[in-house]
C-alpha cells in the first residue's frame, strides 16, 4: 500500500483496494450520516485462512455443499463494506454511501440499526486468534481514508453494538485496539473496547 487511499465520489476507495460488488446492500435512510466504523472478523470455514470463501459468501456464490459448516449459512444474505485478508489485501464489496448488511441487530449510544450510519470492516481471522501486522497497517490506512470523507467519530467492535449483548464477540480479545489508537490521530475519534 504505497499510494494514499481516498474515497471517490461513488463511495468506492481508489488506490490499493480491489472491488468485488455484492448485491447485499440497500440505501441508507435519507439524511443519514456515516459516523461509525464497526470492526468484525470472519473466516470460512471457521479458523481456515487464505481461500476465497468469504468473498463468495458476501456475493451469494458460496458453494453450500463445500463444507459441513456452510449448511448453517444457506439462504443467509450479508455483506460488509470492506474485507481485509491476512496479507493486508483490501476488498470492497459495497459503496460507503450505501448500507451494507454487516451489523444485524445492533445499538450504539441509544441508536439502533447501526447499519444505517456505519461502515463495516471485516478482518480475515477469528475472535480467538491474533491478527497480522499487514492487516493492522491496511486497517489504519483505510480508516484514515474514510475519515477524510466522512465525519467518523467512533470505531467499535461488533461485540460493542450487537444486541442482545453477547450475541457477537468479534473482533475478539486478541484484537489490538491500542495499536490502532497509536497509529491514528485520535483527537476526534473514539475507540471503544
Amino acid at each position: 500500500m504505497t499510494s494514499r487511499m481516498d474515497v471517490g465520489a461513488d463511495g468506492f476507495v481508489v488506490n490499493g483496494v480491489e472491488v468485488l460488488s455484492s448485491p447485499n446492500f440497500d440505501l441508507r435512510p435519507e439524511g443519514e450520516t456515516v459516523s461509525l466504523v464497526v470492526i468484525h472478523c470472519i473466516s470460512l470455514p471457521p479458523g481456515l485462512f487464505g481461500g476465497d470463501e468469504v468473498e463468495r459468501f458476501f456475493t451469494n456464490k458460496l458453494n453450500i455443499s463445500g463444507h459441513e459448516y456452510y449448511k448453517e449459512l444457506e439462504g443467509v444474505r450479508v455483506s460488509s463494506h470492506f474485507y481485509i485478508k491476512r496479507t493486508g489485501k483490501i476488498i470492497q464489496f459495497v459503496s460507503c454511501d450505501k448500507r451494507a448488511w454487516h451489523a444485524g441487530q445492533s445499538k450504539f449510544r441509544e441508536r439502533e440499526n447501526c447499519n444505517d450510519f456505519s461502515i463495516g470492516i471485516e478482518l480475515e481471522g477469528t475472535d480467538s486468534s491474533c491478527f497480522e501486522d499487514s492487516q493492522y497497517e491496511a486497517l489504519t490506512s483505510l480508516i484514515e481514508a474514510l475519515r477524510r470523507s466522512y465525519p467518523i467519530t467512533d470505531c467499535v467492535g461488533h461485540s460493542n453494538i450487537a444486541i442482545p449483548k453477547g450475541r457477537k464477540i468479534d473482533p475478539g480479545i486478541f484484537f489490538d485496539w491500542k495499536r490502532i489508537e497509536s497509529s491514528l490521530d485520535i483527537a476526534s475519534i473514539h475507540y471503544q473496547r
